[in-house]
């Protein structure tokens, strides 16, 4: 299975946040970083604020932080909320097929789609931010 590229970039977003929690992060700031578009990393961003992850304060002084703590953001959630999880095209809305009733497939994708999920459930944003190299790196900035 293949995240988004929005999925990723807001998983991104939200570890570089979360790893400066003493300042306001500005958006320009993270697209210098990771190499993203900044027009593509600004509309995740709203994303991630109206999804209620993020918080933004505007003028010359503002940025973005989180709304939560990094312990409250579960992963799995941030997943659901940006990724399409029908692996199958049957599995998605709408989806239809003729033999949907006895397919093996279905329900061997829907049970690992299941287990992945299962997984991610278990970590929440501050696991990803355990590396004390990772987190010197977002901080020397």
């Amino acid at each position: 299975m293949q995240l988004t590229q929005q999925t990723d970039y807001a998983l991104r977003v939200l570890m570089y946040v979360a790893a400066n929690p003493d300042r306001l992060v500005n958006i320009t700031e993270i697209s210098d970083f990771y190499q993203i578009s900044r027009s593509h990393l600004a509309k995740i961003v709203a994303s991630l604020g109206r999804s209620g992850y993020l918080k933004s304060i505007r003028g010359n002084n503002g940025g973005i932080r989180l709304k939560k703590q990094a312990d409250e953001i579960n992963i799995g959630e941030v997943v659901r909320r940006f990724e399409p999880l029908g692996i199958l095209e049957c599995m998605g809305k709408g989806g239809r097929c003729v033999v949907a009733r006895n397919c093996m497939l279905k329900r061997i994708f829907i049970e690992a789609t299941s287990r992945f999920l299962e997984t991610i459930d278990q970590y929440h944003l501050n696991d990803l931010l355990e590396n004390g190299m990772l987190l010197q790196q977002f901080r020397n900035r």
